[in-house]
């Protein structure tokens, strides 16, 4: 089996700022796989930046180990001295791995094109072959056309454009995107990640994408970890994840990212859910593509006699599998509903009653 070409083993992160202990990133394991992209997301403050800026030694970890490509960078135990890699070596390693962030880090005085050139400055190719690779990353993040201006006048898009171009000039193996896209409209964010997800499918570039936002990566993650004051709460494929959240935080930023809350707390404040008759429930049904080939609101009714009147319907398509969730109120005998919902369990339909006798 191929190795994870990032390993992080076991990370702590702790800083004393005034004597005062903070465990920035506390035990902390994740395997990326080559070709991957691993959302990691949490609130501010998660904990998230500063551990993957241990991939390339930006921040230090206080125990743990950091494997690149197979090769073991840094690694050190309790009460041990740190191995690690320095000097040429760490600035090697460093040039694989490129980043860009929220605020761009654009040199205001230098061109659009400078500003790519800028990272090949220690590069040994000549001017010509430098400037040949700088037109064809311009090309690629389509501004050819703004070789010649200035960061202050291009949009915040184009500006971060210009910064994953930055980035891929050194032909990195792995692109950090901290918070990338937070500073951006949701037309210019969607435009981002779309280059992203072009870039990991032509390039085979893996990419770690740290941001607080669960639409960023239900639009192109494979693979997601969820973080909460330092630690890892879950982690999986992107669909386990969107499919069986076990976090609350998780769910909660599920639930903002397919916009379940924002039609929960609509319809809840609706008078017919506020004046739900007895005998009926007011439930959210989530399932997946693979759950079933049955049509499941008939089968209800055939099997149960239980009628669901949809109040809201959603569809995601996460890897390739659709994904829905449905906010129903279902009314029949009471002595069917427990029946009916075995039935549904069985067939890995998830059943949340929000309102109602069962709930």
């Amino acid at each position: 089996m191929t190795a994870p070409i990032i390993s992080l083993k076991n990370i702590d992160v702790t800083f004393t700022p005034k004597g005062k202990t903070i465990h920035a990133v506390q035990d902390v394991s994740i395997d990326v796989e080559k070709g991957d992209i691993y959302g990691i997301v949490g609130y501010s403050g998660a904990g998230k930046s500063t551990l993957v800026r241990t991939v390339n030694l930006l921040q230090e970890p206080t125990t743990g180990s950091v494997t690149i490509n197979g090769e073991t960078i840094f690694k050190k135990e309790a009460r041990t001295a740190a191995q690690k890699i320095t000097g040429h070596e760490l600035k090697e390693k460093r040039r694989k791995i490129g980043m860009i962030f929220q605020h761009f880090n654009l040199l205001n005085e230098r061109t659009v094109e400078d500003n790519v050139l800028f990272a090949l400055e220690n590069s040994k190719e000549k001017e010509a072959v430098k400037k040949g690779k700088v037109a064809k990353l311009l090309e690629l993040v389509d501004l050819s056309d703004r070789a010649k201006q200035y960061p202050s006048q291009l949009s915040g898009g184009q500006k971060q454009r210009v910064a994953i171009a930055r980035a891929l000039a050194n032909d990195p193996e792995i692109l950090i995107s901290d918070e990338a896209t937070s500073a951006l409209d949701p037309k210019t964010t969607r435009q981002i990640l779309a280059l992203l997800k072009k870039l990991n499918d032509e390039y085979n570039l893996t990419v770690l994408l740290i941001t607080h936002e669960m639409d960023a990566v239900k639009e192109i993650a494979d693979k997601v970890a969820v973080m909460q004051n330092g630690r890892v709460l879950e982690k999986g494929s992107t669909l386990d994840i969107f499919t069986n959240p076990q976090a609350e935080l998780t769910k909660e930023f599920i639930a903002t990212a397919t916009n379940q809350d924002q039609a929960i707390a609509t319809i809840t404040a609706s008078d017919t859910i506020k004046n739900l008759p007895e005998g009926q429930v007011f439930a959210q049904l989530t399932y997946s593509g693979n759950s079933t080939n049955e049509p499941l609101i008939t089968s209800l009714y055939q099997h149960f006699g239980i009628v669901a009147n949809i109040l809201y319907g959603n569809v995601e398509v996460l890897q390739g599998t659709e994904v829905g969730s449905l906010l129903v109120i279902l009314s029949g005998e009471q002595d069917n509903f427990e029946d009916a919902l075995d039935f549904l369990a069985a067939r890995s339909v998830s059943v949340n009653i929000l309102k109602g006798e069962q709930a």
